[in-house]
């Protein structure tokens, strides 16, 4: 319906004009609701879903897409419900006017500018969630929202400090993902309600105020990547009730203190990641059996992780990563065996620690459910750890970066009636490992990551590792293996980045490379291929990176090497190729194109300093053709007249 001038004029009169915005509504009831409605619907650019479709003449304003009115007479919008459509446009003031709306659903669309402030005037709103748009400013004020309940405003772009004052009801409030500034209000303890408090990623600084000891309803605390410092607040520890409680990102520092698993009995998800706390990981937190996520990681902690760690049952996810915790004597891995009554873990990470010596069998005890093993970064030793065999829903397995020694069991591909396919990262890199590549890890069906540089292998490439229709990292780098690279490696379509630098590998680089046209950075550099380099690497039209230097390649350089939009990098330096270098695309950018160390290599783009190739007459073979006419045409006509006069003798 087109919207009168002077409904136009009316709606304005009724936003910008009255005094009270509940006094406007009580004069115009449900023509208010509707004309308001109008407005806003005006105030959208673009409705790509047809959400307003329905929002006509034909059709009562109660009726249309995303409102709901009471059932009472005056008619009242209750409910303005329109999330995910896609809408682009401004929130208009004209929603301020619907005083009887309780819910207030305009989430995931692409709103932009202000919360009109006309929004706090609404005082039978409980439930506000304008979360995932791109509205910017600062937030009004929604104290006299006196019945609001829940507000969602995270990810936009607001910006400014978190408001002070709040309608003493509220229970959730999510602020995440905006630019906020400043502290924590002190003032916000005065909601006695509030049940759930989310800032993630802004910029608040400070600490968490002493006063919030006094939410004794609180049960998710989530703070995570802001600019917050100081000890460990000493306010959570009386929020017994908290659920959920993640400190990451921040920098807070100093000892988690001894009785936080006793103070915080109902916890079920503690994230402190990513801060500089130190010391022992608290005995006490075993005592808060109701936890199933632990992240502690990348802080300083040391010391042993508690053995009572196994009285966590429910626990599913461990991350310890990226501390200094250590473990050296069997004693020190009680741990290991005590988690094996965690019968539903599915990630458990010490990666980057110092733990030594050898992998405790005890590992092969863990649960069956287990998807994500990270071990590596540490110091372990011995050979290839058993009792991974066990985990049949292992997914994500790393060893890389310890001191482990001897092969790879040919089992870890092979265990096909322990699903062991399912894995889907193995990382085994920067180890003392060797022996030949077992091809049975062409069994993993869903490896997407293969990481096994920097060990002792030898031989060839299995072939059957590029069989994997999911990989698209393979690692081979800095080995000891020698032959051809097999002429199968198309079969690895979702191939992105290729390493088998530092090798012994030999003979041609087989041209179907060219058909994973899902490369990115191929890096074959420090091996003895020979041949021509492949003129199919010009079909790879997402390529970077491409370094093939230090082997014996001959010929020229593809001429069609320029026309790759996306190389940012290229170096064929210290091989045996010739002939004119290509002037066009990259190799107009001498800071990312190497080919030094090819005496043979002439022309080019001037910034490649190459020197000129040696100088052909444009015309010269047209002069040898010239001569050799004037020659031959003579001889042909006497030869002909020849053989004429001879025919007339005869």
């Amino acid at each position: 319906m087109m919207v009168t001038a002077v409904s136009r004029l009316l709606v304005m009169l009724l936003t910008f004009g009255c005094a009270h915005v509940t006094t406007c509504s009580s004069l115009y009831g449900s023509e208010t609701d509707m004309l308001s409605l109008l407005e806003f619907k005006n105030s959208i650019s673009q409705d790509p879903h047809q959400a307003f479709a329905s929002w006509n003449d034909s059709t009562d304003f109660c009726d249309w897409g995303g409102v709901r009115c009471r059932m009472k007479n005056p008619r009242r919008v209750t409910s303005l419900d329109l999330p995910y459509k896609g809408l682009v446009g401004q929130i208009s003031p004209s929603l301020g006017n619907l005083t009887f709306l309780k819910y207030l659903v305009l989430s995931d669309n692409r709103f932009t500018a202000e919360i009109p402030p006309s929004l706090g005037h609404l005082r039978r709103l409980r439930y506000l969630y304008l979360s995932n748009n791109t509205l910017q400013g600062g937030i009004p004020s929604f104290a006299n929202c006196s019945s609001l309940e829940e507000i969602l405003l995270n990810g936009n772009s607001l910006a400014g400090k978190i408001p002070a004052d709040w309608p003493p009801n509220l229970q959730y409030m999510s602020l995440s993902a905006n630019n906020l500034a400043g502290t924590i209000p002190a003032s916000l303890a005065n909601l006695t309600m509030l049940k759930d408090f989310r800032i993630l990623y802004n910029k608040i600084e400070g600490d968490i105020p002493d006063e919030f000891a006094k939410l004794d309803g609180l049960q998710g605390l989530f703070v995570t990547a802001n600019r917050l410092a100081g000890r460990f607040p000493q306010a959570i520890l009386n929020l017994s009730t908290l659920v959920g409680l993640s400190l990451v990102s921040n920098s807070f520092r100093g000892e988690l203190p001894s009785n936080l698993g006793n103070s915080l009995p109902n916890l079920q998800e503690l994230y402190l990641g990513g801060n500089l706390f130190q010391g022992n990981i608290p005995v006490s937190l075993t005592n808060a059996s109701k936890l199933y996520r632990v992240d502690i990681s990348a802080n300083n902690l040391t010391g042993v992780v508690p053995g009572s760690i196994g009285k966590l049952t429910r626990l599913s996810h461990l991350n310890l990563e990226l501390n200094k915790l250590e473990a050296h004597a069997n004693k020190d891995w009680q741990f290991m065996y005590s988690l094996a009554n965690c019968t539903e873990l599915r990630l458990f990470s010490m990666h980057g620690n110092h733990l030594e010596s050898h992998v405790p069998a005890s590992l092969g005890n863990l649960s069956v459910h287990l998807e994500t093993l990270y071990l590596g970064g540490n110091k372990l030793s011995g050979s290839f750890p058993r009792g991974i065999e066990n985990f049949p829903n292992l997914i994500r397995l790393g060893l890389e970066s310890n001191q482990f020694t001897g092969a790879v069991p040919e089992w870890l591909g092979s265990l096909r009636n322990l699903q062991l396919s399912r894995l889907g990262v193995l990382y085994l890199h920067s180890n003392k490992l060797g022996g030949h590549i077992p091809p049975s890890l062409g069994s993993l069906q869903m490896l997407q990551a293969l990481r096994i540089d920097k060990n002792g292998f030898i031989g060839k490439v299995p072939k059957e590792i590029f069989r994997i229709p999911t990989i698209f990292e393979i690692d081979l780098s800095f080995n000891n293996l020698d032959g051809e690279l097999p002429s199968n490696i198309d079969n690895a379509k979702q191939l992105t980045y290729l390493h088998v630098s530092s090798n012994k590998l030999s003979g041609d680089i087989p041209h179907t490379l060219g058909n994973c046209r899902s490369l990115e950075r191929v890096e074959l550099d420090m091996n003895s291929f020979s041949g021509n380099i492949p003129t199919s690497f010009s079909e790879l039209s997402v390529l970077a990176v491409l370094n093939l230097s230090y082997n014996g390649l001959s010929g020229s350089i593809p001429a069609s090497f320029g026309d790759l939009q996306l190389l940012q990098e290229i170096d064929l330096s210290f091989n045996h190729l010739e002939g004119e270098a290509p002037a066009k695309g990259i190799f107009n950018n001498a800071a990312a194109v190497r080919i030094h160390g090819n005496q043979g290599l002439c022309g080019g783009a001037p910034e490649l300093h190459l020197h000129a190739c040696p100088f052909v007459p444009l015309d010269s073979d047209k002069k040898k053709q010239s001569i050799v006419v004037k020659l031959v045409i003579p001889v042909a006509n006497r030869v002909s007249c020849c053989g004429h006069l001879c025919s007339i003798v005869l």
